[in-house]
This record gives C-alpha cells, sequence and structure tokens, in this order.
C-alpha cells in the first residue's frame, strides 16, 4: 500500500511506484471516479488510440450503413422540433 501527503491547496504527489504503473509521465491526466461501494479509483487518461481497438466489438451487432445513419441523424433532427 501507498499513501502520499495532501497539501493546503489539495495537492497530492503521486508516489514514484503508482506513476510508473500507470505509464504516467509530467502533463498525463488522471480522472477520479466513486464507485458504488464508495472506493474512489484513478484512471489514466493517456491510453494510446491503438491499445483502444476493438474495445467496443460485440459480434452481434451488425455495422451501420451510410443509409442507417443518414435515417438516425434525419429522425434526430426531426425530434428537436
Amino acid at each position: 500500500m501507498f499513501s502520499t501527503i495532501v497539501t493546503d491547496t489539495g495537492q497530492i504527489t503521486l508516489p514514484a511506484e503508482i506513476r510508473e504503473h500507470l505509464n504516467l509521465v509530467s502533463g498525463s491526466r488522471v480522472e477520479f471516479v466513486i464507485d458504488a461501494d464508495g472506493q474512489v479509483k484513478i484512471f489514466p487518461l493517456n491510453v494510446a488510440v491503438e491499445t483502444l481497438s476493438g474495445i467496443l466489438y460485440r459480434p452481434d451487432i451488425r455495422p451501420a450503413t451510410l443509409e442507417d445513419m443518414e435515417a438516425a441523424i434525419s429522425e434526430g433532427g426531426n425530434d428537436r422540433t
């Protein structure tokens, strides 16, 4: 387990082991999430696009055609009137 100190301005220094594990460097962005159990989780936002390839793939979903997209856009535009 790692610990750190919160400064008067609310800042913390992440321990080197945590920065290395999350591949964080100076200027990296992170996101904090409070889950249903009240646990706080930290997620790096410096994920390379290549690592996201295929994460939304579901074999039961067919690709949308251009016609499908045009129809969805048209329906969405009609919803606003």
